[in-house]
């Protein structure tokens, strides 16, 4: 989960039994869409065209909006009758509104709700309905290009080929999109199969040109030699096969006005074209997958007596501390995709009642077959109440825990559909006992539908996270196999925390 998750939604608004403000006639609606800043700061994002005459409006014109799956944001949807010309609705009587989050909306994907006065109480039977569209293109060409006979550009040896992939603008610019890796001293070049978006290579335009170019013979010198160059077309390449590949001739111009019997400067062969449908991060929560969330709290002794003013689990005279900062703001973004609000949370590294033994996996409400807390609040809840219950001591093994959630991300691979994904928030003062097993628990888990965010609170050194969250290199077990992916993000709460 580590990169940003932003998208472009395109929202649909309908009502149903509004009130009728109107004599003799029926409401004339409209919808406005306002979005949440801080606090009760409003600002209007758009509204819809006014529909005349009519109780059961179906707004012909969308909302489009950023999403951002890491932030919470609040909407508030008005509906008011509009019986003047002016711009300003404080003119106009208001039929109901709701406020929602943009979450809730997306993972419904349809989310109809009651309108309310703005007292709070209902605005009689009309009701409003959300529906949420995507808007992308997320096909993506997967192309396996090779290439025979390319000129020698080299004394010593032979060309040293690359190919450059160019779009053309609007302004008739030509802007490259993609470039292959160099295959050394070849003249009968076969690159990589490679992935390229169908917007990048040609703006999702079948027919518009791709300049397929460029040729190169790399120089490390960054003098590099054209080999040749030709055009073509998405709906040309998308011609080629493995039994029938679809070839070009590579054109040099300069050599071809030099020579009179110059052919080609080589042949250029895409013996595979393929277009597909890569699924977002979007695809999937609207297509019901659900977030189950975990919360694996740090309870050893590096943490400092709760009771001390200097210890990270000390809570301050209004209750809080950076742990419980740390779950309000993670679970709030991840509730809205989580329908029974269920969330199981667990503690590890301190003795626990009533035998007092080290537990590096212990339910906060200490119940074992059903470790669930109702909602971020019952979260919150059970951290109060576990933490004058245990002893805090050592060591801090993230493992165990990394380990169970694993075992359910694993049974829900068993299912038909991509229905279930696992998000483990761990919290730690840092200090970390059992990087090996660790490390090799994350790898395990990189195979499966499963995320761990880790929040490091106070100040100690977070080395061992950064080197767990893998941007440096890709991490690998103590025996040296690699992550699939990456599945761990680390946060420095101290860094993020306003």
């Amino acid at each position: 989960m580590a990169a940003q998750c932003v998208t472009k939604v395109e929202l649909t608004i309908a009502c149903t039994n509004l009130l009728d403000k109107d004599v003799g006639s029926k409401s004339d609606p409209l919808c406005v869409l306002l979005q949440n800043t801080s606090g009760q700061q409003w600002y209007e994002v758009d509204r819809t065209e006014r529909v005349k005459n009519s109780l059961n409006p179906k707004f012909a014109k969308k909302f489009l909006i950023d999403y951002y799956f890491e932030l919470v944001q609040k909407l508030k949807f008005g509906i008011y009758d509009i019986d003047n010309k002016t711009f300003d609705l404080n003119d106009d009587d208001f039929l109901g509104e709701l406020e929602c989050t943009l979450g809730q909306i997306v993972s419904s994907r349809t989310l109809t709700k009651p309108l309310v006065l703005k007292n709070g109480r209902p605005a009689g039977r009309g009701s409003i309905t959300i529906t949420a569209e995507e808007v992308k293109d997320n096909r993506v060409v997967v192309l396996e290009v090779e290439a025979r006979k390319l000129d020698n550009k080299d004394f010593f040896g032979k060309s040293d080929p690359y190919l450059e992939f160019h779009k053309q603008t609007g302004d008739g610019n030509w802007v490259m999109v993609h470039r292959t890796e160099v295959i050394k001293n070849n003249l009968n070049p076969v690159w990589r199969p490679f992935k390229i978006s169908l917007n990048s290579l040609c703006y999702s335009d079948m027919d518009k040109s791709i300049k397929v170019v460029e040729c190169y013979d790399y120089d490390s010198d960054g003098s590099h030699d054209l080999i040749g160059s030709f055009q073509t077309t998405m709906s040309k390449l998308k011609e080629a096969s493995r039994s029938s590949p679809v070839e070009f001739e590579c054109i040099n111009e300069k050599k071809r006005q030099k020579k009179k019997n110059y052919k080609n400067s080589g042949i250029v062969s895409v013996k595979h074209c393929e277009i597909i449908v890569e699924c977002t991060f979007l695809d999937y929560i609207m297509g019901g997958c659900q977030l189950n969330f975990t919360v694996g709290i740090d309870f050893t002794g590096s943490n400092g007596p709760p009771n001390s003013p200097d210890s990270l689990h000390y809570l301050s005279p209004n209750g809080v501390n950076e742990y419980l900062t740390a779950i309000w703001s993670v679970g709030m973004v991840i509730q809205d995709y989580d329908t029974d609000k269920m969330f199981p949370a667990f503690g590890f590294g301190a003795q626990i009642p009533p035998s007092f033994q080290v537990s590096h996996e212990f339910p906060l409400n200490f119940n074992p077959s059903n470790p669930f807390c109702n909602g971020i609040q019952g979260i919150v809840d059970a951290y109060r109440a576990c933490l004058p219950q245990v002893k805090l001591y050592g060591p801090t093994n993230f493992s165990p825990i990394i380990n169970h959630v694993a075992r359910f991300a694993a049974a829900a691979t068993q299912q038909q559909t991509a229905s279930q994904y696992f998000i483990l928030l761990i919290i730690t003062d840092g200090v970390i006992t059992d990087l090996d097993q660790t490390r090799t628990a994350i790898v395990n888990a990189s195979k499966l539908p499963m995320s761990i965010i880790i929040v490091g609170v106070g100040g100690a050194d977070f080395d061992a996270m950064e080197f767990l969250d893998g941007d440096n290199g890709v991490l690998r077990s103590s025996s040296g196999e690699p992550a699939v992916r990456d599945i761990v993000q680390f946060v420095p709460f101290r860094k993020f925390q306003n």
